[in-house]
C-alpha cells in the first residue's frame, strides 16, 4: 500500500475530527503565546483546518470537491453530535465553504521592533464553538468514526482513493471504556482501507503538564519514555505515518530523527500540532 494517490474530483478523500468536549476541556493551557482553555485551543486548531481544507481545495472555477469532512464533538455521559450539519456527519468541502460561520477575534501577541510586546486582534471565522462539560466518551465517538470510514470505504467510487484520515483531539482518558476496548475500536478503524492504503488515525493529546515534556510524532523509544500512561495508550492507537509522510516527519521533527513515527502527540506546541495536522492531513497533492 503506497499512500499515493492524488486527491482529485475522481478520486477524493475524508478527513473526520474527533473533539473531545468534556468538562476537563475547561483547563487552562499556554496556546499561542497567551493563557487560554483546552476547549478554546482545539476549537481555533479545528477552525484554522477546517479553512486550510477549503483553501486548499479553491480553483479558480471556486473550491473543488476534493473532500468530505466530518467534525464530530464528544461529551457527557454518550453524547457524540455532528458540529457542522445536525442531520449528518460527512459534508463535501463544497458546502462546507457555503456555510457562513461566525467571525471570532482571536487575540494573539506578537514583538514589537523595541522587544516589548503587543497584542493584536485578529478576525478567524469559526464553525466550531469551544465546549467542556460533561464526561468523555472517546470509545463511542471512535465507533462513530469507525462506521463512518467503513461506510466511506464501501463506496465503489472511492475504492482507488488516497483513505480517509481520523484526527482525535482529546485532553483526558475515555470515561466509556477499558483500554482494551479502546484497542479494539482503535485497530478497527485502522483496519478499514481503499486499494491505496488503511485509514489513518492520528491521536492529538492537549495536555498541561508542568515537566515539558513533549511527545511528537513519536517513535517507540520516544513513546516509551513519556510521563503520562494515557499518552502511552494513545500511541499504542495511533496509526504508524506511511513512507509518504516521512520526509514531512523528519522536517518537523529534525534531520536526526528516525521511522517509523506515529501519528500522535502529547504536550505539543501549537505550531507542533498545526504541523501535525499538515503531515496527516493537506500535505498530501491535490490536482
Amino acid at each position: 500500500m503506497n499512500y499515493t494517490q492524488s486527491i482529485t474530483r475522481a478520486h477524493r478523500t475524508a478527513f473526520v475530527l474527533l473533539l473531545d468536549g468534556s468538562g476537563s476541556m475547561a483547563e487552562t493551557i499556554r496556546f499561542r503565546d497567551r493563557e487560554t482553555t483546552k476547549a478554546e485551543a482545539v476549537a481555533a486548531i479545528t477552525n484554522d483546518l477546517l479553512f486550510e481544507l477549503i483553501e486548499r481545495a479553491r480553483r479558480y472555477d471556486g473550491v473543488r470537491d476534493y473532500y468530505d469532512i466530518a467534525v464530530l464533538g464528544y461529551a457527557g455521559a454518550d453524547e457524540v453530535r455532528s458540529l457542522l450539519d445536525a442531520d449528518r456527519d460527512l459534508i463535501p468541502v463544497t458546502e462546507l465553504a457555503t456555510i457562513r460561520p461566525a467571525v471570532r477575534t482571536e487575540t494573539v501577541e506578537h514583538r514589537l521592533p523595541d522587544g516589548s510586546i503587543a497584542l493584536r486582534e485578529i478576525p478567524a471565522p469559526a464553525w466550531v464553538e469551544p465546549r467542556a462539560a460533561g464526561q468523555t466518551p472517546m470509545c463511542e465517538a471512535l465507533r462513530r468514526a469507525r462506521d463512518l470510514v467503513a461506510a466511506w470505504c464501501a463506496r465503489p467510487e472511492h475504492a482507488e482513493s488516497f483513505p480517509p484520515v481520523v484526527f482525535n483531539i482529546t485532553d483526558g482518558e475515555a470515561t466509556d471504556c477499558d483500554e482494551a476496548e479502546l484497542r479494539a475500536v482503535a485497530a478497527q478503524i485502522r483496519a478499514q482501507r481503499t486499494t491505496d492504503g488503511h485509514v489513518l488515525l492520528v491521536n492529538m493529546h492537549i495536555a498541561a503538564d508542568g515537566s515539558g515534556r513533549t511527545v511528537f510524532l513519536p517513535c517507540e523509544e520516544e513513546a516509551a519514555a513519556c510521563p503520562n500512561r494515557y499518552a502511552k495508550l494513545l500511541w499504542e492507537c495511533s496509526s504508524e505515518l506511511p513512507a509518504a509522510f516521512e520526509a514531512a516527519a523528519r522536517e518537523a521533527k529534525g534531520p536526526g530523527a528516525l521511522p517509523p513515527f506515529r501519528g500522535m502527540s502529547f504536550n505539543a506546541s501549537a505550531a507542533e500540532l498545526v504541523t501535525m495536522l499538515n503531515i496527516g492531513s493537506v500535505s498530501v497533492k491535490t490536482e
